[in-house]
């Protein structure tokens, strides 16, 4: 005789819960090992007569000991060599200029290993040339006189040409850390803005900022942008909590000048190859008077920048720049 089944429980126990690994709990230990071997393969580039050392005997492996990049950048060398092996430790972004300078890295280097470790890399002053290349920064001059200029997804001008820093010639005044579209306009007042239509041009700009951040998320220095902005700026707070996207498009722009009028503009974005989420943005008049208002500005020895009520000469600013850069840091 069959004998019968044991009791089953229902519905069925389920299995015993399991610790859930995120994407960018993974992701941490792979990029402190890539970050491990970039050093590693930078060190090994650098000669001891590369950075003043006399060349030694007996070197096993080629380039600088990590005891003597340590001394050259000051660190310990337990924590050097740590950073080295990948283990999970802290950088800041001092220490990273640091080693950054004993192994020589260039822009791109020094950019790639910001990145590896976590932190936000400011970049040294530099010129457009060296951000964008001299290939397009000469696409840029050859379009002259339409206004160009090439800008990243979160609005930082990396290059421009002459008629554009006419028409916004504090893209090219200011540090270039400071060289943020949507910084600048939503930290100045309304009248002080560029754009006659800012009711409709701004929160597009968010919305394609916002886009564009999703692929961005968690990292440093987007985080600290969209922060900065928050804490500055509760027009843009407002429309960053709305969630709306945007992409890239063709747009009819409309922009103020004190004294050369209003300009009717369509902007035009082109991606370029080898330079991921970067675009050429190229402004054509909409109509022949737009054109002459352009020329107008362009004719104009020493321009009022700003609205009539807050705006100075292009030469008071220009002067109060020189000053400033000649000054001591305090």
């Amino acid at each position: 005789m069959a004998q019968p089944s044991p009791p089953q429980s229902y519905p069925p126990q389920p299995y015993p819960a399991q610790p859930v690994r995120t994407a960018a709990a993974d992701a941490k230990p792979r990029r402190r090992n890539e970050l491990a071997a970039f050093l590693r393969s930078r060190r090994a580039r650098i000669r001891p007569e590369d950075v003043g050392m006399p060349p030694g005997i007996r070197r096993r492996t080629p380039g600088l000991r990590r005891e003597e990049v340590a001394q050259l950048a000051g660190v310990g060398v337990t924590w050097y060599t740590w950073l080295e092996q990948g283990r999970p430790i802290n950088a800041s972004v001092q220490v990273l200029d640091a080693v950054a300078r004993v192994l020589q890295l260039d822009v791109t280097e020094r950019d790639h290993l910001y990145g590896l470790a976590g932190v936000p890399f400011v970049r040294a002053p530099v010129s457009d040339a060296e951000v964008v290349g001299e290939e397009l920064l000469g696409v840029l001059g050859a379009l002259d006189p339409l206004p160009a200029a090439v800008l990243n997804d979160r609005y930082d001008v990396q290059a421009t040409n002459a008629t554009y820093r006419v028409l916004w010639p504090m893209t090219s005044l200011v540090a270039r850390r400071e060289r943020n579209l949507l910084y600048k306009l939503f930290t100045i007042p309304e009248c002080c803005s560029s754009f006659k239509n800012s009711a409709e041009e701004l929160p597009w700009m968010v919305a394609q900022l916002r886009h564009s951040y999703g692929r961005h998320i968690g990292e440093p220095a987007w985080e600290e942008f969209v922060a900065l902005l928050i804490r500055k700026s509760p027009a843009f707070a407002q429309l960053w909590a709305s969630g709306d996207v945007a992409s890239p498009g063709r747009r009819v722009k409309v922009f103020r000048h004190a004294e050369a009028g209003t300009v009717h503009m369509t902007s035009t974005s082109l991606s370029i190859d080898g330079m991921a989420e970067h675009r050429v943005v190229v402004y054509t008049p909409v109509a022949a008077e737009d054109q002459q208002r352009i020329e107008r500005l362009r004719a104009m020895e020493d321009p009022l920048v700003g609205c009539a009520r807050h705006g100075r000469r292009l030469s008071d600013l220009r002067a109060q720049v020189r000053q400033a850069a000649a000054e001591p840091a305090g």
